[in-house]
């Protein structure tokens, strides 16, 4: 049923519908533990490979900018540990809005505890629950607009280089076209520093998924295509993990598996 719905998918959904129909409260529904969703699906696997790298001593630094944060900050509870600073962004205002309760811990947050509580488990940091969001609340420095479509993606902020960028289901969803991706990413990629790292995340061979009543298109990707973009974009791919989709029937959204790399960018000649 998912593959048909999948060819009857409506036009692409760009900036404009974002702005306009994006319901952060709604998408926050993919993050709910124990409900069996494909969204649970995917925090199982990409918080067990955030946690393996930024507890490694590898990915270290001093700043991280999170390009198209969307109303989530599951993709940054191992990284606070391992940078001073972090700058989240994402392009609709709705979802700077729903950071920004979190960060204020206002009473009709998202309550991300079940989440926070599974990463703690993994850093063997059982209990520790509180100090954990309390770590990420004051390393979040800055939310901002983030557009991957410019070639200054926080433009009209210039910020200095950063030593990690990290993206979870944003350029798949935020880009029409294959060639449109590949631009993305040389965009994202001047924001970081030669020698620094990318850890990017996705979902493979998706075309749609549900916020609500509303279907958002995404962008069927595939591994040859990401690897060969992310070469041609001056990155060395350290590690490329790709996982096939689990036996669920969650219908919200199409994927076939899910994907976690970990790059770097080339030093400057």
């Amino acid at each position: 049923m998912c593959r048909l719905r999948a060819s009857t998918m409506a036009e692409f959904t760009g900036g404009d519908d974002y702005q306009a129909e994006f319901d952060p409260k709604a998408y926050l529904g993919y993050y709910k533990f124990g409900e069996g969703t494909c969204g649970e699906e995917y925090l199982n696997f990409v918080l067990k490979h955030y946690c393996k790298t930024f507890t490694s001593g590898v990915v270290t630094g001093d700043s991280l900018i999170d390009i198209g944060s969307g109303p989530t900050i599951h993709q940054l509870l191992s990284a606070c540990e391992s940078f001073k600073e972090i700058i989240v962004s994402d392009y609709t205002y709705r979802n700077h809005q729903e950071l920004e309760k979190w960060l204020k811990n206002e009473p009709e947050a998202f309550d991300w505890t079940p989440v926070v509580k599974y990463v703690c488990e993994l850093e063997g940091n059982r209990g520790k629950e509180a100090e954990k969001e309390a770590k990420l609340r004051k390393t979040i420095k800055q939310v901002l607009k983030c557009d991957v479509h410019q070639s200054n993606p926080m433009d009209p902020i210039v910020l200095p280089p950063a030593d990690c960028l990290v993206s979870s289901l944003c350029l798949e969803s935020a880009c029409k076209d294959l060639t449109a991706y590949r631009i993305a990413l040389k965009n994202i990629s001047s924001l970081l520093k030669p020698g620094g790292h990318l850890v990017l995340s996705g979902v493979l061979g998706c075309s749609f998924y549900m916020v609500g009543p509303k279907r958002f298109s995404c962008l069927v990707l595939g591994e040859e295509f990401l690897r060969e973009a992310l070469s041609d974009t001056g990155f060395i791919i350290q590690e490329f993990e790709v996982r096939g989709r689990d036996d669920n029937i969650d219908d919200s959204c199409d994927f076939s598996g899910k994907f976690f790399i970990l790059a770097h960018k080339e030093e400057a000649i």
